[in-house]
């Protein structure tokens, strides 16, 4: 074993020994740090300063309850985190989540994550996640609020437009990024427009943002077919989850000329053999808040299956997993793989399991990792930052025009550092050392903080 691997596995073990119960934030710190073994031999130095240690070390963590009342007048505690992982490039960016599942491992494994997806980008932001186990689902808006501004009351602390800049994540849209958005503002009597990004346009959000993580994966999917000569119209695309990314990635695959026949949400799938009707998907979700299995009421063609992992046996030539992370693990690669799938593009974030992974890089599968496929989102995010701070709003083109150029730029990057490094197709290698290169060599720069 090489020094520097041997270097990798002391810190992976480090990582189990501090954190045992930690299984999220182990694996996406074993994928990464695999991955750069052949920089750390080229930067002996890397070891001496402790790189690693303290890239797994999050700056701060924030953990506190938040109370609040429902519509019966009975007191709900929920928990609240806020995981600040990295500085290094800027200030900390990255969503919020509510759902039922959130933890302290998987925030943490997220932050790690978008550390390395921001500094891809080319974009002035740092790393970090948060959010709680609250569930918005079937809650009315009025409860959705007294969570919010509850949740805000003690986050308002910790953030600020130079110094952490949440977002929407899963279980955060619009709604509830005003009402944050409200409650910050009222508690510091300040209009800070930057301090969240996914606002809505009317009060200084950015015209694509909405769009911009299901279409920046579109734009690098089909930069990564174009280099081997394959073209996305007419290709067959299997989607998973019915949110935000999974919307307008069928949307921009649509234009493309793709036909998309599956999306689903928590309790199962559709397939649509004639193609997924994107109008009605956005009036189940969107509009009545809805359950996916509301799609086979009126497209009579279409089937509903209850479950998700299903959604992965129908034959595609591109599978763009978009809800949430592990949902394609080996069984579901195999089932791709038998099928003759030619692509995959990661939507949500770490959706595919490391032996998944594994298994489409053996069978020769085009692989789009998360931190790269799915920073569209982040990036215009950064861009309605910098719209705020201008006091200017720039035109949905001007904006979509800027993503197109930062995803093409993502995958040339990852391209450049496969080749030099890896096997060229590796894009997971690829897009881990450039942003790995990037965030050491600033952390270096800045000394021991």
């Amino acid at each position: 074993m090489s020094d520097s691997k041997k270097y990798i596995q002391s810190v992976l073990d480090l990582v189990s020994k501090k954190d045992p119960g930690q299984t999220h934030f182990k694996d996406t710190v074993t994928e990464v740090l695999k991955t750069v073994a052949p920089v750390l031999d080229q930067h002996p130095n890397y070891e001496q300063h402790k790189l690693l240690e303290r890239m797994v070390e999050p700056e701060r963590v924030v953990m506190f309850r938040v109370p609040w009342q429902d519509d019966k007048g009975e007191i709900q505690v929920n928990r609240g985190f806020r995981v600040q992982m990295s500085s290094a490039i800027g200030p900390y960016k990255g969503g919020l989540r509510f759902h039922p599942s959130v933890n302290l491992d998987i925030l943490k494994f997220l932050a790690f994550e978008q550390v390395f997806k921001n500094a891809l980008t080319g974009l002035p932001i740092g790393g970090a996640k948060g959010g709680s186990d609250f569930d918005p689902h079937g809650k009315s808006d009025n409860e959705v609020m007294h969570f919010c501004q509850s949740f805000m009351t003690e986050l308002y602390r910790h953030i600020g437009p130079d110094v952490d800049v949440p977002a929407g994540d899963i279980g955060v849209g619009g709604r509830e990024i005003g009402y944050l958005f409200g409650q910050y503002k009222r508690i510091r009597d300040s209009y800070d427009a930057g301090v969240l990004t996914g606002k809505r346009v009317d009060y200084w959000g950015s015209l694509a943002r909405t769009e911009a993580t299901g279409y920046g994966l579109l734009y690098f999917v089909k930069n990564m077919l174009d280099a081997k000569g394959i073209d996305l119209k007419g290709k067959t695309l299997v989607v998973s989850g019915a949110g935000n990314v999974a919307q307008y990635a069928i949307e921009k695959a649509q234009s493309f000329g793709a036909k998309v026949v599956t999306c689903s949400d928590s309790n199962g799938y559709v397939y649509d053999p004639d193609g997924i009707d994107l109008d009605a998907v956005k009036e189940i979700k969107q509009v009545r808040r809805g359950r996916i299995k509301e799609y086979v009421e009126t497209h009579p063609k279409a089937e509903y299956h209850e479950g998700c992992k299903g959604v992965w046996t129908v034959k595609c030539d591109v599978a763009l997993p978009c809800a949430t992370q592990g949902e394609i693990d080996l069984d579901s690669a195999k089932a791709l793989v038998a099928n003759g799938v030619q692509a995959v593009g990661e939507g949500a974030n770490m959706p595919s399991t490391l032996d998944a992974i594994a298994y489409f890089q053996e069978h020769k599968v085009l692989f789009a990792p998360a931190k790269a496929a799915n920073a569209g989102g982040v990036a215009v995010s950064a861009l309605e930052m910098a719209q705020n701070s201008e006091r200017l709003q720039w035109t949905f083109e001007e904006v979509d025009a800027k993503l197109q150029g930062i995803m093409k730029n993502i995958y040339e990057s990852a391209k450049k550092n496969a080749e030099k490094y890896a096997d060229p197709d590796d894009l997971v290698s690829g897009a881990n050392i450039t942003a790995f290169s990037k965030v050491a060599e600033v952390m270096l720069a800045q000394g021991l903080v």
